[in-house]
């Protein structure tokens, strides 16, 4: 069988079932095989005709590599070295090991919607609303699958029919294109915006108050910064113009902290704990952003109001599964016994030292011993929509490829194409990894796939020298 010979024309592509036959050794049912062959075949058809070539030993690989992606497990662990700490692509917060374990826990039957003392049935929110009304001070408290449903929800519950009045400066998008109106009208609110982009006064909500207001909104813009000429109403003086005509507010914090953000050098971040003391009739946030637990969206404040909203028809649709509550409750214990500083990793993270960063990448870079590697004060980012204008200083380890003899996008796709693949930063030609965001355990994984990245051009060129020394 001559395998290996350049087919350059779509007549000389195998058959179908040629190539199944050159796939016997291919450990995967029929079906898969025939639908990976009929997939590699098309693209060596267009290929061809684009003026490529392939051989029959390229398609079985080609064969091979689809059945393998087809059959692995998703999503995969991946390594981020970018130094973004709420990467929303790699799935924003990690979890800590309590979080990953109650998750593991409730995959199996558990006592979810069951009351374990009196065997009746109990809601499935009852042990995290339980920590959240402990930790925030609120009265009550419910889960939504992420905070824009905890918004639609929160809307379609206390002010369907009527009007919802919002500062024009927070009437934002709140990203993947769903913005503040559109939220609005679908839970059949009516959105009044008053103010301007930059500047909204105590008198325009005021003003703006009618028979038909339902709700003040504010909106916390975590995932933008404005400054200058700007001028906005504080959620204190807010609650207390609700509160002499009897109008809830609503405020929205985006990402939810529950720290003090200046304990990492970062500007101070509204609190959730601030807002219901402050008297919001209900504070809402994430969770999988500055809290470090699961995607969810949480609900806090007057019970009155949790009520209406847990009654709601559509809170049924909105609500989290069983792991997802199991990891955010394993979380808020973190924050109850005082240990979240140390457990959540995203607060972990966010604490490191540029000085414990620059001598993790010192280590990473002696261990390496390779050529092109130094180690650059860097800045990483939090990520995730929030604190957009923050920086945390960082030092980073970074590579120049072309002594390896390949271009940074190709260093970056090879460190994503591995076993244990690895996300960088490219920037002016480099590989930039930032330690702030790679977590102790997947050190020598990094290592390891940054060593291989730099092997493989080195062993291509010797297998090609090996070969035009035999022709």
């Amino acid at each position: 069988m001559r395998t290996e010979e350049a087919i350059s024309v779509p007549r000389s592509l195998p058959s179908v079932t040629r190539l199944l036959e050159l796939c016997r050794e291919v450990g995967a049912p029929r079906d898969a095989l025939v639908a990976a062959s009929r997939r590699v075949l098309e693209d060596a058809r267009k290929a061809v005709l684009a003026g490529g070539n392939t051989s029959e030993v390229e398609l079985v690989r080609a064969v091979r590599a689809h059945v393998q992606v087809a059959q692995s497990s998703w999503p995969a662990r991946v390594v981020n070295a970018t130094g973004v700490v709420l990467h929303t692509n790699l799935g924003r917060a990690v979890l800590s090991e309590a979080a990953r374990g109650a998750m593991q826990e409730a995959a199996a039957y558990s006592d979810l919607e069951l009351d374990l003392e009196t065997g009746e049935r109990g809601k499935r929110d009852t042990h995290v609303e339980r920590l959240l009304v402990e930790l925030t001070g609120a009265e009550a408290a419910t889960v939504t699958n992420n905070c824009a449903a905890s918004l639609f929800l929160s809307l379609a519950a206390l002010a369907h029919g009527r009007e919802v009045v919002v500062s024009r400066g927070q009437s934002v998008e709140i990203g993947g294109r769903f913005r503040i109106p559109d939220v609005c009208e679908q839970s059949g609110a009516t959105l009044r915006e008053v103010g301007t982009t930059n500047r909204t006064y105590a008198s325009d909500y005021r003003d703006a108050v009618t028979e038909q207001t339902a709700l003040l909104l504010k909106v916390h813009r975590s995932n933008f910064f404005l400054s200058g000429f700007v001028a906005n109403v504080d959620i204190e003086e807010m609650v207390g113009l609700g509160d002499s005509r009897s109008i809830p507010v609503l405020n929205d914090l985006g990402s939810g902290c529950m720290v003090d953000t200046e304990l990492f050098g970062l500007r101070h971040e509204p609190t959730v704990q601030e807002s219901v003391r402050a008297g919001a009739g209900l504070t809402l946030f994430s969770g999988d952003k500055l809290l470090g637990g699961p995607q969810a969206g949480l609900i806090v404040g007057r019970r009155d109001l949790v009520e209406r909203v847990r009654r709601h028809p559509l809170a049924r649709a909105l609500r989290c599964d069983k792991v997802t509550l199991a990891a955010l409750h394993a979380t808020l214990l973190h924050y109850l016994r005082g240990e979240h500083l140390e457990q959540v990793p995203t607060l972990r993270m966010l604490g490191l030292s540029q000085a414990e960063l620059s001598g993790r990448a010192q280590r990473w870079r002696d261990a390496l011993a390779l050529p092109g590697v130094e180690v650059v004060p860097v800045a990483s980012a939090v990520g995730g929509g929030s604190l957009p204008d923050a920086e945390l200083p960082s030092a980073a380890l970074v590579i120049d490829p072309s002594h390896f003899g390949v271009s940074a996008d190709e260093y970056a796709r090879r460190l994503r194409a591995g076993e244990n693949p690895i996300m960088a930063r490219v920037e002016r030609d480099r590989i930039w990894l930032d330690p702030r965001t790679v977590q102790p355990d997947e050190e020598r994984v990094l290592l390891e796939s940054l060593s291989k990245a730099g092997q493989q051009q080195a062993v291509a060129d010797a297998d090609a020298d090996a070969a035009r020394g035999s022709a």
